[in-house]
């Protein structure tokens, strides 16, 4: 990637979209810190590209800082930091407390924590492009998982918001928001309905870094690797109540398959 970043800082990196991100970036002749709350794993994909590796927290304010003063410290900057972490919440309105506040703190508030970290750093020099790994759910929602659909949905609107507040300073923020990818999110703990909807046309994580990649010789705000939720943006914005109905007739039918 001779005219993309050559600094680039990837949390949540040691598997599934951020590890296959790091990896296209370093291929690409990039130098790469690599994050991840698993420190062994973190380890494995920075050896295994020749990066480095920062463990810590995504959704720790402290680690957040800490991460970015290794950037600047190692690498004399970042160019891109990709604020790839990211969790998958199962239930209600009546899940727990807890995985509210959780998936609050890692899926929004990390972002906010790296915002704050880096934007005065670049607003004092160069600029720098910012990428959220957001998820289809924040442009639309994700049936079974409440938690999830609301605090991507709040981390679309402060990608928004950075965008529209810092664009004429030099400051490039895109929002990352595939569908189903094939990563533990698949496979671990979580509502059937949400691993349903997320399987039909799952991509690997490998083709959503080839889109990354691609887009970043652009700066287009949404960063879309299932062309198809464009369209169901569209109907979501000029036909709520139909493009409500539909997903409502999406959940009567999770409904019915459930025994009684």
């Amino acid at each position: 990637m001779n005219s993309g970043p050559t600094r680039v800082v990837v949390t949540g990196a040691g598997g599934g979209i951020g590890a296959a991100l790091a990896r296209r970036f370093a291929a690409d002749g990039a130098r790469v810190i690599v994050n991840d709350l698993d420190p062994a794993a973190a380890e494995a994909v920075a050896a295994e590209i020749g990066g480095l590796a920062v463990p810590g927290d995504a959704a720790s304010e402290a680690d957040t800082r800490r991460l970015v003063d290794t950037a600047w410290a190692e690498l004399g900057g970042c160019d891109l930091f990709c604020a790839n972490a990211g969790i998958l919440t199962a239930g209600s309105a009546d899940a727990p407390d807890a995985d509210w506040e959780k998936a609050w703190q890692v899926n929004v508030m990390s972002h906010v924590y790296v915002a704050r970290a880096v934007l005065p750093r670049w607003l004092d020099g160069d600029g720098g492009r910012l990428l959220f790994t957001v998820s289809a759910a924040g442009l639309l929602t994700l049936l079974g998982s409440a938690p999830y659909s609301v605090t991507k949905h709040a981390a679309l609107g402060f990608a928004e918001w950075l965008r529209a507040t810092y664009a004429h300073r030099g400051i490039t923020v895109q929002a990352l928001c595939p569908q189903g990818v094939n990563t533990a999110m698949m496979t671990g703990e979580g509502d059937s309905a949400s691993k349903t909807l997320l399987a039909a046309g799952a991509l690997e994580p490998e083709d959503v870094a080839d889109v990354v990649a691609e887009a970043l010789e652009g700066d287009s705000f949404l960063i879309l690797p299932h062309p198809e939720a464009a369209e169901f943006y569209r109907r979501r914005a000029t036909d709520t109540d139909r493009w409500l109905g539909g997903m409502n007739k999406i959940q009567r039918g999770f409904d019915a398959a459930v025994p009684s």
